[in-house]
Parts: C-alpha cells; sequence; structure tokens
C-alpha cells in the first residue's frame, strides 16, 4: 500500500475542488456573513501566506482568542497547513490562566475578536513571547488598544496571496494543534494534536456509527472552538463539504434556535447546560426543526429527562457522547445496537443517559480495585483509553506520569459496563462519595434531580460525616415558575423511590445558582466549599 500522509491540507484541498458552492454561515458582531468554501479557500490561503511573511515556520505556536466565526476556522486550516501549531486559547480561563498558556506554549502570534482585546490587555505584561497581535473585527479601523504592535485582519487578508500554495511535506505525526485543559485544580495542561490523530477523528466522525457527519449536513457547533477544537466539527465538516454554520459571540438559545430554523441545520453540538436553555426556550415559543437529526451533548452527563423531553416532546433525536482534553475528543457515543431495537421506551432512555459504546479505533480497559471489572453495569472501575487520537502525554509537563500510564490514558473517570458494552459514567474518581464504605454515585443523583420537572439544574458534593466519613448534599436551582412553591420534603419523595436510603443526600439547598467551569461543568471543588460554609462543616 501507497505510504501517504494523513494531514490537513488535503481536507480543505477536497472541500475547494468538490464542494466550492457549500457555505460557511458566520454569525459575528455586526450580523451574518455567508462565505462559498471557493472563498473560504482563497481567504485562508492568503491568512497562510500572511503569517509565513510574519516569520512564522514549522512547530511556531500561533494562539487565537477567539469565538466560533469564519475567521477563526480560516486560522484553523491556515495555521497548520503551512506546518505551524494552532493554539486555540481558552477564553474563559483566569488571566493569571491565560498568560501561563501563552507562554508554556510560546505562542508568537496571537489573533484576537475585538471584543476580547481586554482578556490579553489584562496580561500583556506577562507575555514573554509574542511578537505580533493581529485583531480581527467587522470594523474597517484598528480599535484602540494598549497591546502593540497590532495588525488588522482583514487589511492582512487583502494583501495576501489568495493562490497561497500550503506546504506539502509535512510529517503526519506532527503536531497540528494544541489545546489546554481547563484545569479544575491545579495549572492548565497542554495536549498536542498531531495532523494523524486529526484526520483518523474526523473519520471517526464521518462513520454512520459514530458522528454520522456527511456532505448532505448544514452542522452548527456551539460547543466552543476553543474547546477541544469544537469537538472536532470543523475538522470533518470541512474535509467532508457540510454547510458550517458558525453562532458567534453572545448568544441566546433564541437566536440558536432562530439559527437552527433560518439554516435548516441538521446537526448541533453542545454542553447540557446549552441544551438546557434550548428546551426553556422552546417551552416559551414554536420552532421548525423537523430537519434536525441529532443534537450531540457532551462535557458532561445529560440527564434522562432532558433527552425524554427532546425526543418525547419535540420529536429531536438527543445522542451522549463521551471525550476529553486528551481524547481529541471523541472516545464513547451513545448510539444503539439493533439487539435493543426491541427493548421497552423505558430501558431505552435508560441506555441512551449513558454515555455509549466505544468509537471504533480505540481501545479501552476499566480498571476497578481488583483488576478490570465485570460487564454487569454494577461494578465500578476507572475507564482506561489507547488509540490513534489519544494524546500520549502532556505537552512540558511532569503531571504526565500521573494520568498516562503502561500505554494507556487513565481518564480519572469512573463508570460501570453493561453486558452490551454501553458504558455509563459514575462520577470523577474525586468527586466519588465514599460513606460507611461504600460508593455513592453523585452523578446519578443529580440526574434523578434534575428529572423533576421544578429542577433546573442540580449538583451533589461530599461533606465530612463523623461517622459515616462523607455524607452527600445536593444543591439545586429551581425552575423561575417553581420558586417559594417547592419544598425539600417534595424531593425527597421523589428521591426516595429511586435509590437506597443510604443514598439520599443528608441536605438539599436551593440555591440561585451552581458555580461552573469555563466550559459549562459543574465546579465541584467550589461548590464543596460554600455547602462547607452554609453548614458550617
Amino acid at each position: 500500500m501507497m505510504n501517504t500522509p494523513l494531514i490537513l491540507t488535503q481536507m480543505i484541498e477536497r472541500v475547494e475542488k468538490f464542494f466550492p458552492n457549500k457555505q460557511v454561515i458566520s454569525r459575528t458582531s455586526t450580523g451574518v456573513q455567508r462565505f462559498t468554501y471557493k472563498e473560504f479557500g482563497e481567504r485562508t490561503r492568503r491568512l497562510a501566506s500572511v503569517l509565513t511573511k510574519f516569520g512564522i515556520t514549522r512547530g511556531d505556536k500561533v494562539g487565537t482568542i477567539a469565538w466560533n466565526h469564519h475567521r477563526h476556522l480560516e486560522a484553523y486550516f491556515a495555521i497548520p497547513c503551512i506546518g505551524a501549531v494552532l493554539h486555540t486559547i481558552n477564553i474563559r480561563l483566569s488571566p493569571q490562566q491565560i498568560a501561563y498558556i501563552i507562554n508554556h506554549a510560546g505562542d508568537k502570534i496571537l489573533l484576537i475578536d475585538e471584543d476580547l482585546l481586554p482578556i490579553v490587555e489584562n496580561c500583556k505584561d506577562e507575555l514573554k513571547n509574542v511578537e505580533a497581535f493581529i485583531i480581527m473585527t467587522d470594523r474597517p479601523e484598528l480599535p484602540e488598544t494598549s497591546l502593540s504592535p497590532v495588525y488588522h485582519y482583514e487589511d492582512l487578508l487583502s494583501e495576501g496571496d489568495a493562490l497561497f500554495t500550503f506546504v506539502k511535506d509535512i510529517d503526519e505525526n506532527d503536531p497540528a494543534g494544541m489545546c489546554y485543559t481547563s484545569a479544575t485544580t491545579g495549572l492548565p495542561k497542554g495536549v498536542l494534536y498531531s495532523h494523524r490523530g486529526i484526520v483518523l477523528h474526523s473519520f471517526a466522525l464521518g462513520l454512520a456509527d459514530g458522528g454520522s457527519v456527511s456532505e448532505k449536513d448544514t452542522a452548527m457547533p456551539i460547543v466552543p472552538m476553543f474547546h477541544v477544537n469544537a469537538w472536532g466539527l470543523p475538522f470533518a465538516c470541512v474535509w467532508f463539504g457540510s454547510n458550517l454554520v458558525l453562532p458567534g459571540p453572545n448568544f441566546t438559545p433564541k437566536i440558536l434556535l432562530e439559527l437552527m430554523v433560518s439554516e435548516k441545520v441538521t446537526i448541533s453540538a453542545g454542553v447540557p447546560t446549552i441544551w438546557i436553555g434550548v428546551l426553556k426556550e422552546l417551552e416559551n415559543e414554536n420552532y421548525d426543526l423537523s430537519h434536525v437529526r441529532y443534537l450531540l451533548c457532551g462535557g458532561s452527563a445529560a440527564p434522562k429527562g432532558i433527552i425524554k423531553m427532546f425526543e418525547k416532546k419535540y420529536n429531536i433525536p438527543f445522542m451522549h457522547a463521551y471525550g476529553m482534553t486528551e481524547t481529541t475528543p471523541l472516545a464513547l457515543i451513545s448510539r444503539l445496537k439493533s439487539e435493543h431495537d426491541e427493548l421497552p421506551e423505558e430501558d431505552i432512555y435508560e441506555l441512551k443517559a449513558k454515555q455509549g459504546i466505544l468509537v471504533p479505533g480505540l481501545e479501552m480497559k476499566v480498571i476497578g480495585q481488583n483488576g478490570e471489572v465485570k460487564w454487569d453495569g454494577i461494578e465500578m472501575g476507572e475507564l482506561c483509553l489507547r488509540g490513534p487520537w489519544i494524546a500520549s502525554s502532556y505537552y512540558n509537563d511532569d503531571r504526565s506520569e500521573e494520568t498516562f500510564k503502561d500505554g494507556w490514558l487513565h481518564t480519572g473517570d469512573v463508570v460501570t459496563v453493561d453486558k452490551s458494552g454501553f458504558v455509563k459514567i459514575v462520577d470523577r474518581t474525586k468527586d466519588l462519595i465514599k460513606s460507611g464504605g461504600e460508593w455513592i454515585s453523585s452523578v446519578d443523583i443529580e440526574n434523578a434531580l434534575m428529572a423533576h420537572e421544578a429542577v433546573f439544574e442540580a449538583a451533589v458534593v461530599a461533606i465530612p460525616h463523623e461517622k459515616w466519613q462523607e455524607r452527600p448534599v445536593a444543591c439545586v436551582v429551581l425552575k423561575d415558575q417553581y420558586k417559594d412553591k417547592i419544598i425539600e420534603d417534595e424531593l425527597y419523595e421523589f428521591l426516595k423511590p429511586q435509590f437506597a436510603k443510604w443514598w439520599l443526600p443528608d441536605k438539599i439547598l436551593f440555591m440561585n445558582e451552581i458555580p461552573k467551569t469555563s466550559v459549562g461543568k459543574f465546579l465541584k471543588r467550589a461548590l464543596r466549599d460554600q455547602v462547607k460554609e452554609l453548614l458550617n462543616v
């Protein structure tokens, strides 16, 4: 067989050649803009030529601080297609963390959205390697900024070469991109993605039993392009020729739904908090979403009640997936198998609420206290993964050996596996609650609470207990129409039939909001501190 490299240049060259008239629909601060893939290709080549004039060469890091829009998509390809490394920077990290990852990565140039300039201005004096700042804006003039030297993205592109030739002799194992973990504890950790890993991951997104993305789709990644490459959708959609809808900054559930309707979106992807907000908007107004093939949910577990609401009330297929920064990210996807076709409805939704089965191309094992666990849906263990788009270490970080052992990524996620191979995330290893020597899953209690019609969000944490070591406490945010109408006892009565008595929370606290990480997950560490202070423990 021919030994040809798997590199990102083939993705953009294919879409230019075969799907030049398909579209990138980009919502920016001034409205919705449309570009054909032919125009996108020319703009991307112009950017690539500009970056080479700035002296960017193989292995150099170029950072982006941007929302989901066409300019960010151009950077997704221009940077790796000259052999450099695309570093998507999480805008929701603290200024100290942002300065740390820019310095740790060694970014030479930053591409920054105009409205995100304060993020960089707040830490500019700490940046060690940045040589230029390129401002992405719809306005013809540069905004006022304390950064220097600054350049206007569109002005630079007007001077670029629309016929620029991408680098052809890139090694498929060379880095193409990098992201940093969102760091619930300690400093963020960097993960490098190779050209080969991204290409193979994109194949998985196109598999019928993977993401099933195809040229006929119009995809809208709501998950930020600064978070694990928007789950790989920008790469796969460009390669396959799917229309791409990029929702831009400061969107609301209403804006998302209007885009879904106007652009006839078939696939969309976001975290549970996004879909909870969308459900709330669907209850207020009618939207024709008959063209939606499925909504993809990841980042944390979506409660069964939310899945049922989308599918039963609104006839919108809803699909769980699982991954992490270290897995590029797709690793598990909850596509039902043919053997599940005749199951009762409740059993089907139990399966849909799980994270699913392993995507083809990867390997997994689940390690419990006594070795690999039984596939009985009961025994718990830590999920370990390996494969061609799984990281083998962190970038220049001594903490690698804590996570990568014996050729496996130890995810830190505690799971069960049922007899059909469906994986269910039970908890993070650090979030499991050990009460009287037995484990309690905070995730199971959270999902049960969020199935109650009055509950908007719920999170469960452990507090120290003199006798039982740890006990669960539930924190609940009620929907607006139920505030001051639901009492603790009602939720206890709702939980009692679902759990053993010793699993029930010692206390249910009503809160206005639950602290979250930069990517919308519950920030359990901060929540524990709040609960301990409230309960004086």
